[in-house]
């Protein structure tokens, strides 16, 4: 008989009603792939919450392993970059989507897909970060690529105590940035400022209806909600300034008009984390390694074991989750 090992399995039926079940599966039901991985860490991100709970059409094919993002260590390689014992991270490239993905004590996926461990992160710092952190680092970058300079003024971060939002402003914080973080979660106030914001306003502020232009409040923004939120965000941007919209926590629409672009000079920066390519992986995991304070990462990070996962996809889901959620195998 094949060695089995536990997993998380997302299944449907003929009526097209989702399950989930922890089960176990061999090395035979992982799909194809060059490197197979011991899954050492994980995480639960918003987008596991929505394949788990099925709120959403993340998962795409069936049945399936869920997980976006894993770090481990290899155990077999036929790609040339990868050997035995390397310590690799893993974000997006459909994994949990349409391949099988993290929540399983080993992966089988493509070489192309990972990117090396950096030095002196464990695989549980490596996922305190996350699809979440590595896409709020991201967006740090693309609102740099921009000019977006903290002499530039103030940035907003909405959706500040999720996981985006927590590292977006660890980030920023450390690189001298005034930072307005948005929540919904007022009582979440001390945790935003530890983590270096400098105001917090109530979400209430920027999710009902957007005028076409309102008073200019910052430079710049990393957005995580999409919808009302996105659009006032936009529509009080300064002249020039950008904001990175990476995130669809209040909705998909963009009930914007065109008046910030045109009258305001202000771009809307799209951040992709799922296919983006290898050069700006490496380059976001370099300055994730060297730019984040680990001691503030300990802080937005909460640990549990394979057994919460589910519970945690709920409670993400239903807005509970503080920070970070790391899961270690």
């Amino acid at each position: 008989m094949p060695e089995t090992f536990k997993a998380i399995l997302v299944s449907r039926d003929e009526n097209k009603k989702q399950s989930v079940a922890v089960t176990e599966i061999s090395e035979a039901d992982l799909m194809e792939g060059d490197v197979t991985v011991s899954v050492e860490a994980t995480t639960v991100n918003y987008k596991d919450g929505l394949a788990i709970t099925g709120k959403a059409p993340v998962i795409r094919r069936f049945p399936l392993v869920p997980g976006i993002d894993f770090a481990g260590t290899v155990l077999a390689s036929s790609h040339p970059e990868w050997k035995k014992g390397d310590k690799v991270i893993l974000n997006g490239w459909g994994v949990g989507e349409t391949h099988h993905g993290a929540y399983a004590e080993r992966a089988r996926v493509k070489g192309e897909w990972l990117v090396p461990l950096p030095e002196g992160m464990s695989p549980r710092d490596a996922m305190a970060v996350g699809t979440a952190g590595y896409t709020a680092m991201l967006c740090v970058m693309a609102l740099e690529r921009h000019g977006i300079s903290p002499d530039r003024g103030p940035v907003v971060v909405t959706g500040a105590a999720g996981g985006v939002g927590s590292v977006a402003i660890s980030i920023l914080s450390r690189l001298g940035y005034h930072i307005v973080a948005s929540t919904g979660r007022t009582e979440e106030e001390s945790y935003l400022r530890d983590l270096g914001a400098a105001e917090i306003i109530s979400r209430d502020e920027l999710s009902g209806p957007a005028k076409p232009l309102a008073k200019e409040r910052w430079a710049g923004g990393v957005d995580a909600v999409g919808s009302h939120t996105l659009a006032n965000v936009l529509s009080m941007t300064s002249y020039g300034g950008a904001v990175a919209a990476c995130g669809l926590a209040q909705g998909m629409d963009l009930p914007a008009s065109v008046a910030p672009f045109i009258l305001r000079g202000v771009s809307l920066l799209g951040i992709d984390s799922v296919m983006a390519p290898k050069k700006l992986r490496l380059e976001a995991w370099r300055r994730i390694a060297t730019e984040l304070d680990h001691a503030k990462l300990a802080a937005l990070s909460t640990t549990i074991g394979f057994d919460g996962i589910i519970d945690a996809a709920h409670r993400i889901m239903d807005g509970t989750v503080r920070g970070r959620v790391v899961v270690e195998m």
